[in-house]
């Protein structure tokens, strides 16, 4: 039986970090990859480290939690194992389930934790649901699609980047139009100017500059 694309391992751990807007050492330690951290993510080839798409998914889930409050990983570790045991899940944190459930019990383990209030477990779980909002999913509640930020980070970001296991290997495009933004943003490194590419591409002035910003956030950061 063919393997599901979603676990295939493709995205290097610095690639990934990229994408994600991650610093490479935090995604590192999530892997396990360095010296001290037990993994939070399973990685689905260990050697060299490479994440699948459903990995991407968790470390995206994680990165959304962790920008409102800094929790250590051996607290984020125990609420990951209560939920995996309650889902039966080998990657619960990209479970449709987590999403809809395991979301509560996770922000109650983090309330439990780390003792904040009611009021804020309230605004965490709102918080995660605008970054949750991010993933497409299929009936079965399995990830399809991603939206990776472009710009700061935020929940209400534009949602015209796109990863997509089945599209450009994985690599970011343009949601519309399906045009990787490495593309666009070589093109524009080289010299074109915005008006050429969206004539060429027949793409918004505010795609183009949301491929370019997406790309270039590299040699930015």
């Amino acid at each position: 039986m063919k393997k599901d694309i979603r676990y295939i391992p493709c995205y290097s751990v610095s690639e990934a970090a990229f994408y994600l807007r991650l610093p490479v050492s935090t995604l590192r330690a999530w892997v396990g990859k360095q010296r001290g951290f037990e993994p939070l993510i399973a990685l689905a080839q260990d050697k060299p480290p490479s994440l699948s798409f459903v990995n991407l998914v968790e470390a995206y889930v994680l990165a959304a939690i962790r920008r409102k409050y800094i929790i250590s990983m051996t607290k984020v570790r125990r609420a990951i194992e209560y939920i995996s045991e309650k889902f039966h899940s080998e990657h619960p944190l990209a479970d449709k389930e987590f999403e809809t459930d395991g979301l509560h019990l996770f922000v109650r383990e983090y309330g439990t934790l780390i003792n904040i209030t009611q009021e804020a477990q309230i605004e965490l779980e709102e918080i995660v649901k605008q970054y949750l909002k991010r993933i497409e999913r299929d009936p079965k509640g399995l990830p399809v699609r991603l939206y990776p930020f472009s710009r700061t980070g935020g929940p209400d970001e534009p949602r015209l980047i796109i990863i997509d296991p089945q599209i450009a290997f994985g690599r970011p495009v343009l949601a519309a139009k399906s045009i990787p933004v490495e593309v666009i943003a070589e093109r524009y490194r080289a010299g074109e100017s915005i008006a050429d590419l969206m004539y060429d591409y027949d793409c918004t002035q505010k795609e183009i500059e949301e491929a370019i910003r997406c790309e270039l956030w590299r040699e930015a950061a």
